[in-house]
């Protein structure tokens, strides 16, 4: 097995940034949800209810900063954008501690699953992606690790997945059935919840061992 894919969220809920090398920490991989949106009465705001965010496209600048569409985001244009896709007074906020995740700092996803899934693996917004997995084995890694490159990735459970997956990453189009079908045909999970065990540089290519914890 070897690491196929990284991916980074610098705005939680916007598209993601795919990487040759990051750098993993107790937090998950570095730079990831540094932001978050909240609307005008300070409540956060993700894709789940406005999808058009997930058409803002976001990268690190060298100095670590979020860009948005090319352009800081401090920048009144992408105050703009996030008021259109979000509502009128929502704004970007500084995220900070593992609280800006969902539930766990990292997703880990296998080429064997996203075959199965049969559909965009970006729906599925992993941080890793585990080639050379036959099938669903995923499905029988919870509770074990992952010594990836320098790096030691635990896994815990299998992702319940939400309605996020319905929205194409491209056309913003919304297709229920995408969710129905990982309910019907997954169970409702597919992906997995996972966490840094041991930190470091992981990098596109590096070899990667399933080992009990």
């Amino acid at each position: 097995m070897w690491v196929s894919e990284l991916w980074r969220y610098p705005v939680k809920s916007m598209a993601g940034e795919p990487l040759h090398t990051a750098l993993l920490r107790e937090d998950g991989v570095a730079g990831d949800r540094v932001l978050h949106v909240r609307d005008a009465r300070g409540r956060v705001v993700t894709s789940r209810s406005r999808p058009q965010l997930l058409g803002l496209h976001v990268e690190l600048g060298p100095d670590g900063e979020p860009f948005v569409e090319d352009r800081p985001w401090t920048d009144p244009w992408v105050a703009r954008a996030v008021e259109t896709a979000a509502g009128a007074g929502s704004r970007l906020v500084r995220s900070g501690g593992v609280e800006r995740f969902d539930i766990l700092p990292l997703l880990v996803a296998t080429d064997g699953a996203i075959a199965a899934f049969g559909h965009d693996r970006r729906r599925l917004r992993p941080n890793v992606v585990i080639g050379g997995v036959p099938g669903l084995e995923e499905r029988s890694w919870e509770g074990r690790s992952l010594r990836a490159g320098a790096t030691v990735i635990g896994i815990r459970d299998l992702r319940a997945r939400c309605i996020m997956t319905t929205f194409d990453p491209d056309t913003l189009e919304q297709d229920v059935e995408v969710l129905k079908g990982i309910h019907r045909r997954f169970g409702g999970r597919l992906a997995l919840n996972a966490y840094v065990v041991r930190g470091g540089t992981l990098s596109v290519g590096d070899p990667v061992e399933l080992i009990d914890p």
